[in-house]
């Protein structure tokens, strides 16, 4: 009896000088361990890294409470399990839940707040067996950082998508979500975008928004190449002290000077976001008695296919029809005047563009389908620089030559899908990736470079073939509108974040962008299921539990009252 009560005082000694052991060494190592099939909660490298660099407290207010529906709910305990987890790595991140209208007197009030700063509300409705009701969430959430403060989305817009389907996807997206933002108000800016102007490129009222967007992160300027002429060699030089030119729908003819200058600050390392349109026609040239308009070729205007051939890729003069997925336009019916009606037709020269069904690049993951307006098709050329097509038409799509006259009554068609099928799945947006020669390589150079350079470093381009694709629209106060919005026909597409990944691909050292590609696997409950069985569902979760627990109490008061008997 003695020796066994020694033994196990020395187990017990042994067993608390473990424990302390651990707990000192705990203190010098940290180590978490996901034994999810996904890795859910493991950060991705470049978001450990973002946290290394948070010396501050750091605020998240989320503003994900009250009472919501299932997928709510689940969206909220994701948000809320990834930002333990950041805050596991870094005691800095202070986060809260807050239900914003939890104060009835002030819910007008700080609706119309949260409204003009750009946190849109949606509105759910709660099912509570068979009663319905209506609440209005707010899926966003503020990080500040000292002075700076960034709102971060956290409900992904999938136009079509059930509000099921919408959390699944935004649950994947939120570790980047969050990460960015984190990056974007703990880093003071130092990469710079250059806006070319100069060849009739779009007015920055019609890229407001984009560049809104953008300035978050990048220092953004306008670089116009009318200086070229007068100094190409000093024009070249300012341009190579920034590190993203945008080219957005020119109109007018490149000189031979211009595109040296353009050239060499491409083969310098210079990431290059080309918007081209190579037929011309607007859909306001449509709006007319007749109802048409000359679509004719723009490719000799602009003096740009040489370099575009060097580089490894051509616009072609065509624009792409599709006839499945083709986005709405909406024309007047009816009688005139005040009783005029606004009928919405699939628009077939307007296709509803999405990534390859097999896509695995971070700029397309996850995204929701962009709207194009008169766009080409673009071939891709073998010279040793790596192609990845971003974005292409549905398989019932095919390309129709210039000059063609486009006719408004062409929403009447009723194309035979027969007539398309093998023509579809057009390249619409492509990133170049590799070491990019010159385009004046052994060739007599426009103005003498004693910097020129024949071939470049590693270096990547995104060509997109369509200059719409980055225009926003306007309201009746000509306020630029949010970039997807179609207020004509009251839909939101995903060009904004496609754009702004491109961006941020291009000009990512670290790797944030790749989070993008991380996929989580949310089982979901069968909501008709759950109704059907939920008396059921109530008795085998609740009452039998009970029923077990009471079970097992009198069997062991009776095998106790039959042992001490005795």
């Amino acid at each position: 009896m003695i020796q066994s009560r020694k033994n196990n005082i020395k187990k017990l000694l042994v067993t608390i000088l473990i424990v302390i052991i651990i707990n000192v060494l705990g203190n010098f190592y940290f180590k978490r361990f996901d034994l999810t099939n996904d890795q859910r909660y493991s950060l991705a490298p470049p978001s450990l890294k973002i946290l290394e660099n948070v010396q501050e407290p750091l605020y998240v207010d989320v503003f994900l409470e009250g009472e919501f529906p299932g997928e709510f709910k689940r969206l909220q305990t994701e948000t809320r399990q990834l930002l333990e987890e950041f805050k596991a790595y870094n005691r800095d991140i202070i986060f809260e839940f807050v239900n914003p209208l939890e104060e009835e007197s002030e819910r007008d009030s700080i609706m119309q707040s949260f409204v003009e700063r750009g946190l849109t509300p949606i509105s759910v409705t709660l099912d509570d067996k068979g009663k319905q009701t209506q609440e209005v969430v707010f899926p966003w959430a503020i990080a500040t950082y000292k002075n700076k403060s960034v709102k971060i989305p956290l409900l992904k817009n999938l136009m079509g998508a059930s509000t099921q389907d919408k959390v699944v996807s935004s649950v994947q997206h939120l570790e980047y979500a969050f990460a960015n933002a984190f990056n974007t108000i703990t880093h003071e800016k130092s990469k710079k975008i250059a806006v070319i102007k100069g060849n009739g490129e779009l007015h920055d009222l019609l890229m407001a928004d984009f560049i809104k967007q953008v300035r978050e992160q990048y220092m953004i300027g306008t670089f116009t190449l009318d200086s070229v002429a007068n100094n190409p060699t000093q024009s070249l030089a300012y341009l190579k002290k920034y590190d993203l030119a945008i080219i957005a729908k020119p109109q007018e003819k490149f000189t031979d000077q211009e595109k040296q200058v353009l050239d060499q600050f491409i083969i310098n390392g210079g990431k290059t976001l080309w918007l081209i349109d190579q037929v011309s026609i607007e859909m306001d040239s449509l709006y007319n008695e007749t109802g048409t308009a000359l679509a004719f070729p723009n490719d000799a205007n602009l003096n740009l296919n040489d370099m575009f051939f060097k580089y490894g890729f051509r616009i072609n003069p065509t624009l792409v029809k599709d006839v499945v997925l083709a986005t709405p336009i909406a024309l007047a019916t009816g009688a005139q005047g005040s009783a005029t009606q606004y009928t919405q037709f699939p628009w077939f020269y307007a296709p509803f563009v999405y990534p390859p069904e097999k896509s695995k690049n971070p700029i397309t993951s996850n995204i929701d389908g962009l709207k194009f307006d008169f766009a080409n098709g673009i071939d891709t050329l073998k010279n040793g620089i790596k192609k990845t097509v971003l974005l292409q038409s549905s398989p019932f799509s095919k390309v129709i030559g210039t000059p063609v006259e486009v006719n408004l009554n062409m929403v009447s068609e009723r194309p035979e899908q027969s007539e398309y099928t093998g023509k579809g799945d057009i390249p619409l947006a492509v990133l170049l990736e590799g070491n990019f020669n010159s385009v004046y390589q052994n060739r007599v150079l426009p103005f003498a470079d004693n910097t020129f350079e024949p071939k470049g470093r590693d270096n990547k381009m995104i060509v997109i073939s369509d200059g719409d694709v980055i225009k926003n629209q306007l309201d009746k106060n000509f306020q630029p509108l949010e970039l997807g919005y179609d207020k004509w026909t009251n839909k939101l597409y995903g060009n904004k974040e496609f754009l702004i990944n491109c961006v941020n691909y291009l000009l990512d050292d670290n790797g944030l962008i790749n989070i993008r590609n991380k996929e989580v696997n949310l089982p979901v409950l069968d909501k008709q299921k759950v109704f059907d069985n939920y008396t059921k569902t109530q008795i085998i979760t609740i009452v039998l539990p009970l029923l077990l627990l009471l079970a097992f109490g009198l069997l062991f008061t009776f095998l106790r009252k039959r042992k001490y008997a005795r």
